[in-house]
């Protein structure tokens, strides 16, 4: 008779697969969402059904997935889902695959604004949508509207927001091409494109090979390509006393401050993330 396999047979077999790619705790948080999305499994389910026999089905799906995470596939692309801000979004190779740090933003944006009301609220270059359905969820009776140039990602946005059941204005635009409108935006946010095509080689091939490049990369020689757009265009579009909030390259901190002054923004706020860098930029007109 062939030995039975467990559950937990089967995690510490994955575990130990993925451990020859990846850190020993970034394999142990894999085996867990792995558990989470093909069998609903909480860590204490694992440690309670430890002993219970695995189906042949399980495994193979098991053995799949961990073929696919040493391949360096994201596993928020192999499950197409990923957790932003205590909610759940849709992710395909479409999106980015939404950041801590972009996280951070957004609890920025709603612990300084939350006591306000009927704010209206722009954001650019939105991809899966994860910061505008965060922020209609987060500030109260808000008007969100939110532009892509993508319309796969949009197409996501909105699969997102419906699922979320929160009401955003998702749009089609070119974000380096847009027409201003005057005093319109309490605030407007965006995450662009930001690193450097130089960065590329430190960066990891999970990212490189399957995230769409045009929402990380801008020319060496034009690093602030996105952010002057933005700027010119939050200048004429914010109401008088609106704030811009941004996500931004650490490496080019002082030159977006010199475009966001050329531009009329005056209360210049450059913020870091809680890995110590300098992440975000705020300015108000």
């Amino acid at each position: 008779m062939g030995r039975i396999l467990t559950y937990g047979n089967l995690a510490a077999q994955a575990r130990a697969r993925l451990e020859t790619h990846y850190p020993p705790g970034e394999a142990r948080a894999m085996v867990r969402v792995i558990f989470e999305r093909l069998k609903g499994f909480t860590a204490t389910d694992m440690a309670i059904k430890s002993d219970e026999e695995a189906s042949d089905f399980i495994a193979r799906k098991v053995e799949q997935t961990v073929d696919r995470l040493i391949a360096d596939e994201p596993i928020q692309y192999i499950f197409g889902v990923a957790d932003f801000y205590g909610l759940e979004f849709k992710v395909t190779p479409d999106v980015l695959i939404p950041r801590p740090e972009t996280a951070e933003l957004v609890d920025m944006i709603v612990d300084e604004n939350k006591e306000r009301k009927e704010l209206a609220v722009m954001d650019l270059c939105t991809g899966s949508g994860c910061i505008a359905c965060s922020l209609a969820r987060n500030l109260p009776f808000s008007n969100v509207s939110a532009v892509d140039i993508s319309d796969a990602a949009l197409a996501v946005a909105k699969e997102n927001a419906a699922a979320l059941k929160t009401a955003v204005d998702f749009r089609h635009a070119d974000v380096l091409h847009m027409d201003a409108q005057t005093g319109v935006y309490d605030i407007i946010v965006s995450n662009p494109p930001y690193i450097a095509e130089k960065e590329k080689a430190a960066m990891e091939a999970n990212v490189l090979d399957h995230e769409p490049h045009s929402a990380l990369f801008v020319p060496d020689s034009d690093p602030l390509l996105f952010y002057r757009a933005i700027a010119g265009y939050a200048s004429e579009s914010l109401k008088q006393g609106g704030c811009l909030y941004l996500e931004i390259n650490p490496d080019y901190t002082d030159m977006l401050r010199d475009t966001l002054a050329k531009n009329g923004f005056t209360d210049i706020d450059i913020r870091r993330d809680s890995f110590g860098k300098n992440r975000f930029a705020v300015a108000k007109l």
